[in-house]
């Protein structure tokens, strides 16, 4: 359903970066899918994440990325394809829509206000209306009034119904007048969303319905007597009355799906940090099974954030009682297998999770590389990775012995009325594994910064002044990232001492051979402290470094004679 486009760019952090995705009025023929697509890859510094087409729903969800001046073009550009090849009187499918590109939503992801985001909305909305004909909606954080900020609000009717909306007053933020090939487009700024839907084991769309209305903050209209065939419940005012759902910041509707044959009931989680996807998932399971249905499996449409996939992993197995502190591929894959996201398609985290999505594919990461490789490349004339790197790498290994001794102990036979405190423990040790995975690219590229430093010109006095300045702004960076290292790998070894004394007593020797690894990476990591500090400038930066390092290295040795001496013990009882 999905695939990956690279750019030929990288986004580095503090970058005003938006994302945008667009929801085409198409999604059975490829050639237009593929001529959309095209669009938004023509625009330079615009990076094409994800391409997900329904054929009941007749809808192509695209995700896009870029600093927002090349977003919001590819946004122009894809409805400027997409208004030549798409005409509205032909389209059916299961999806609401009002128009041939449905919705256009902008989402700031760094750098950038919402406020700043519903500002480039309103321009874009503008533009298409002023250039391409469009008829323009604006909502969510861009709406014009309180009630167009609801997308249900302004798509009431749909399509069909459109045209006498239209002469009845209801009239667009942008552009006028009905156009049948176009139909209407909102356009808007809003938070991340995620799209999700959950497979039922009925083709009853009322059935999935009533799941749907059990679950969405909505809920359903309240009625007198019956359920379903009482008379509406009004307020003094002959307003009818809701019956709010269980789930905030929750929408959701129950439709069949022809090409699953299933039904699904279909959400949208506006807010993930109230409503996460693995709650919303159970709430959709505890109502169906109330409801004589079960949930066979899921779909996510376009991306989800990794986080989100990652806290699923850890609930499900807080729920088996099993340790939290594994990788995050674990994670991921308990995540994938507990809420079925794999049923109807493959689901393929590189493709799916935005923050692996956004990596540049070309850049070679020195983590990703096999134990044999790295150790080939260390050893290659090739001046990185140098020290800094193994010391990283050798702290890694040491905090990871410390979470392979707890994940043993949180599952040992007996122990567990205790499974949530070593979870909690290699939850702690899986940090500073993966923090100090990271920094060994991040030390080789500290170090090539400084070597590009010395590699500017220096022909003039202003250009031997910004080349010093430079270097020495990128040698204070290669002093910080090992001072890291000596950090994180000391808080391992609070792990591995912690291990050594309460974990399983089979393995206080791989305690022992963690806080070993760890207190070589700090030794190590001050070594490349020292040796860059010589030639800084800035005393005050120096004095500092120095005295952190220093501390550092007396606490890494205080600890490691302590885990030495519990693990000699031991040994000899």
């Amino acid at each position: 359903m999905g695939r990956i486009l690279t750019s030929s760019r990288e986004y580095t952090l503090g970058m005003p970066l938006i994302e945008c995705v667009p929801n085409f009025s198409e999604g059975r023929d490829a050639s237009i899918i593929n001529a959309i697509s095209e669009a938004i890859e023509s625009v330079e510094g615009v990076r094409l994440l994800n391409v997900d087409p329904g054929k009941a729903t007749n809808r192509t969800v695209y995700t896009f990325v870029g600093e927002p001046g090349p977003v919001c073009e590819a946004a122009f550009q894809a409805a400027k394809r997409g208004a030549q090849l798409i005409d509205m009187r032909h389209h059916k499918g299961e999806h609401p829509r009002f128009g041939f590109l449905d919705v256009c939503p902008l989402i700031p992801l760094d750098g950038i206000s919402m406020e700043e985001t519903a500002e480039l909305a309103k321009q874009l909305g503008r533009r298409m209306a002023d250039e391409l004909g469009m008829t323009i909606f604006l909502y969510e954080e861009a709406a014009t009034s309180e009630e167009r900020r609801n997308l249900a609000f302004l798509r009431q009717g749909e399509y069909e119904g459109l045209e006498a909306r239209l002469a009845s007053g209801f009239k667009p933020d942008c552009g006028s007048g009905f156009n049948p090939l176009l139909g209407a487009t909102a356009v808007g700024a809003r938070d991340f969303l995620v799209a999700f839907n959950v497979n039922l084991n009925t083709t009853s769309v009322r059935r999935a319905n009533s799941v749907a209305f059990d679950v969405r903050e909505k809920g359903r209209q309240k009625r007198i007597g019956d359920p379903i065939a009482g008379e509406l419940a009004k307020d003094a005012n002959g307003e009818v009355l809701w019956e709010p759902g269980k789930l905030k910041a929750v929408k959701a509707i129950g439709w069949f799906i022809e090409e699953y044959g299933m039904a699904q009931v279909s959400m949208n989680l506006t807010n993930i940090s109230i409503t996460p996807v693995h709650v919303a998932f159970d709430e959709v399971c505890n109502s169906a099974q109330g409801r004589g249905m079960r949930v066979t499996g899921s779909e996510l449409v376009g991306l989800i954030p990794l986080a989100a996939m990652l806290d699923a992993g850890r609930y499900f197995l807080r729920k088996q009682e099993r340790s939290t502190g594994v990788s995050d591929a674990e994670l991921i894959k308990i995540a994938i297998r507990s809420m079925g996201l794999d049923e109807l398609a493959p689901f393929d985290p590189n493709e799916r999770i935005i923050e692996y999505a956004m990596r540049d594919k070309r850049k070679r990461r020195l983590v990703d590389l096999t134990l044999t490789a790295f150790t080939e490349e260390t050893a290659s004339e090739s001046p990185a990775p140098g020290g800094g790197s193994i010391s990283a790498a050798m702290g890694a290994m040491g905090a990871a012995l410390a979470c392979m001794v707890a994940n043993l102990s949180s599952h040992k036979r007996g122990w567990d009325d205790r499974w949530e405190e070593f979870s909690n423990a290699a939850e702690a040790a899986k940090a500073c594994y993966a923090r100090l995975l990271q920094l060994i690219d991040d030390d080789t590229d500290a170090f090539n910064r400084v070597m590009d430093a010395f590699g500017l010109p220096k022909g003039t006095p202003e250009e031997k002044a910004a080349r010093s300045a430079a270097i020495q702004e990128a040698t204070k960076g290669a002093v910080v990232v090992p001072l890291t290292v000596m950090e994180v790998a000391v808080e391992a070894m609070n792990s591995c001492l912690a291990m050594a004394k309460a974990g399983n007593p089979n393995s206080v020797s791989d305690a022992g051979v963690g806080a070993l690894a760890c207190r070589s990476a700090v030794l190590g990591a001050e070594m490349n402290v020292l040796i860059n500090l010589g030639s800084l400038k800035d005393e005050d930066f120096v004095s500092n470094a120095k005295s952190r390092a220093s501390a550092l290295r007396d606490r890494a040795e205080a600890l490691e004679s302590e885990v030495l001496e519990v693990v000699r013990a031991a040994s000899a009882s």
